[in-house]
């Protein structure tokens, strides 16, 4: 290092250490922004650090994805827990099992990236360009499974980073900005919005509401939003409700509120719990404005049943189908089957009796119900109301669920029972009419 780029240890980061880090970022990979997020972790790193943590990141953006994957296993093999100071922890907890040597092992504990991310975060545009590199985190692991350490930090820090205080709800229509209302285009994940007059009928009418939670870090970005329409009754298919000649209702003469869809707007806050708040608080501004309302349900989509009931009835054995289901089964793969009333009648009892159990019986690999979004409602505290039978005839609605749509019922006074139920005991709170159309399952070949 030449002279003029010298620094004592302990010193703060002159302008020429940093330019000298500067120097091997620009010419160089993943090697020198290794480097520098080791500089940025020194002692001189924490004097310099906004200085520091803004040329990493920016650093980070103009590479290559290879590039950018080479330095995120880096992260993941060079900076975890500093395994002598763990060890020296382990021991003085060992023979002082105090709380404060209990509070030095949590800290020695702690991988060293979570640090890094802390001081990434004092950039300018830090935690946008955070959620970014998780985006690229979650990308890779599917390839590299060494980075699930790496986005487990990032989820432990976000977790806290974007928790219900940080977060504010915007009521959206359509005097909100453009940029925002493109972008809740761009984001609808459930039903795609077709148009800017398709936009206006969902969040311009007296009966539609629209919300969307916020950070002061993400200006314009919403992270979640959620579509709302007011109605008499609970309703049992999605085309009503998008139609485009639909008559509005007056909000007073409404007596249920249909969360109809809900999306996730950045995939790096993946696995970070914003739905469940987003809900409930709207549950609580709706009951506000509207005390006439009665009913708060969702018209859900069932995105994996279709995948799965292939699996099963494709499988040489299944647990849950029976043989001659099985066999039956195999016309939903015809296309227009809905459109024959014979095979449509036959199909129903068929169909409806697999979704019940996909629905209440079916386990992932960790236990847990298979659909997302019935993981999502039944861990909100949600119950399993009904099944519709063609509540989707959309591409998309066939394709993934056969064209059933699934009513989850937010019952205010039962919300925290069902959730218990469901978090303790895995138990799917459900409508007796969904439990009878359970068959008994077939017995195990």
């Amino acid at each position: 290092m030449a002279q003029d780029d010298a620094a004592p240890p302990g010193a703060p980061a002159g302008p020429g250490f940093i330019g000298n880090l500067m120097r091997l970022v620009g010419r160089s990979n993943s090697l020198d922004m290794t480097r520098l997020a080791d500089a940025l972790l020194s002692e001189r790193g924490e004097a310099s650090g906004v200085a520091l943590a803004g040329e990493l990141l920016s650093a980070y953006a103009s590479r290559t994805t290879e590039e950018r994957i080479d330095f995120l296993l880096k992260l993941a093999s060079r900076f975890g827990a500093d395994r002598g100071r763990l060890e020296r922890a382990i021991d003085r907890y060992r023979n002082d099992p105090s709380a404060a040597n209990g509070v030095g092992l949590h800290v020695a504990a702690e991988a060293r990236r979570q640090e890094l991310f802390r001081r990434l975060n004092l950039a300018p545009g830090g935690t946008e360009r955070l959620v970014r590199m998780r985006e690229d985190v979650l990308a890779a692991a599917v390839v590299h499974p060494e980075l699930e350490t790496v986005d487990a930090d990032f989820q432990h820090l976000f977790a806290s980073w974007f928790n219900r205080g940080f977060l504010s709800l915007k009521h959206i229509d359509w005097n909100t900005e453009a940029a925002v209302l493109e972008r809740i285009i761009r984001y609808e994940a459930v039903h795609e919005i077709t148009s800017w007059d398709d936009l206006r009928r969902r969040i311009d009418p007296d009966d539609r509401r629209c919300f969307a939670f916020f950070h002061p870090q993400l200006p314009g970005e919403p992270l979640i939003f959620v579509e709302v329409a007011l109605a008499r009754d609970v309703p049992d298919s999605i085309a009503p409700l998008l139609a485009a000649d639909r008559r509005p209702i007056a909000p007073r003469r409404a007596s249920t509120a249909v969360f109809y869809s809900i999306s996730n707007c950045q995939d790096g806050l993946r696995g970070v719990p914003l739905g469940n708040f987003l809900i409930k608080q709207v549950v609580d501004v709706l009951k506000r404005e509207l005390p006439n309302l009665r009913s708060f349900v969702t018209l859900s989509p069932v995105p994996g049943f279709m995948g799965w009931l292939r699996r099963e009835r494709n499988a040489r054995a299944s647990t849950w189908l029976a043989d001659e289901d099985r066999r039956a089964l195999l016309a939903v793969d015809q296309p227009g089957w809905t459109q024959v009333t014979a095979q449509s009648r036959a199909l129903r009892p068929v169909l409806t009796a697999a979704l019940a159990e996909y629905l209440l019986r079916a386990r992932d690999g960790k236990g847990r119900p298979i659909d997302p979004v019935a993981r999502f409602h039944l861990n909100n505290g949600a119950r399993l109301e009904r099944i519709n039978w063609l509540g989707d005839l959309s591409d998309k609605g066939m394709q993934q669920a056969a064209g059933f749509m699934v009513n989850y019922l937010y019952d205010i006074a039962q919300i925290e029972r069902n959730h218990e139920a469901f978090a303790r005991e895995g138990r799917v709170v459900a409508a007796r009419a969904v439990e009878r159309a359970l068959r008994q399952p077939p017995a195990v070949h």
